[in-house]
């Protein structure tokens, strides 16, 4: 009879220690399962943050130079207006445009980085001086009749100059900071 027991008290600790051993071995499976679609969620998540951050940028990239086409559109009739006299038409396009165009700049100034936001303040420093060389130009004496553009076509030559320089280097800094985040 005490082999009986014993063999029973063998069997029902050996039952025991199985089912305690599948239950931290399916535990552990569980733990490491979990980790890893949490690894996987994470990654995900920051894939998607990544890729709305690019948007963002690319977004406010492209808007600056959206509001910067706008703004040289403006500074193109202008130069192409007869200068003196009364305030012309479309002045207020111009300041327009140009407030646009700072708006643009701010968008750009929270995206970054530092490279992007340099070349923006570039563009937006030589577009500035080309509305303030056309103001003043239009108060200069002389032959009012005649166009900003042929009274002053070496200041307008290298405002376009200017301009398609900064343009590139704008783009230029934008490029690997896109490239980067693709």
């Amino acid at each position: 009879m005490q082999d009986t027991v014993a063999v029973a008290l063998i069997t029902a600790l050996s039952t025991l220690a199985a089912a305690a051993l599948t239950g931290l071995v399916g535990a552990l499976s569980t733990r490491r399962q979990l980790a890893h679609q949490l690894t996987v969620a994470q990654q995900g998540s920051a894939e998607r943050q990544a890729t709305r951050r690019a948007e963002l940028r690319r977004d406010a990239y492209v808007g600056f130079l959206s509001a910067c086409d706008q703004a040289y559109r403006q500074l193109d009739r202008r130069w192409l207006e007869p200068g003196g006299g009364e305030p012309v038409p479309g002045y207020d396009e111009a300041y327009a445009a140009m407030r646009a165009v700072d708006e643009a700049y701010n968008l750009v100034l929270l995206e970054g980085p530092a490279e992007v936001v340099s070349a923006a303040r570039s563009v937006l420093t030589s577009l500035t001086a080309e509305h303030a060389d056309q103001r003043r130009f239009r108060d200069e004496p002389g032959d009012v009749t005649a166009p900003l553009r042929d009274r002053h076509r070496d200041r307008w030559l290298a405002a376009i100059e200017v301009r398609t320089k900064r343009r590139i280097s704008f783009v230029d800094a934008v490029r690997p900071v896109l490239d980067r985040e693709v």
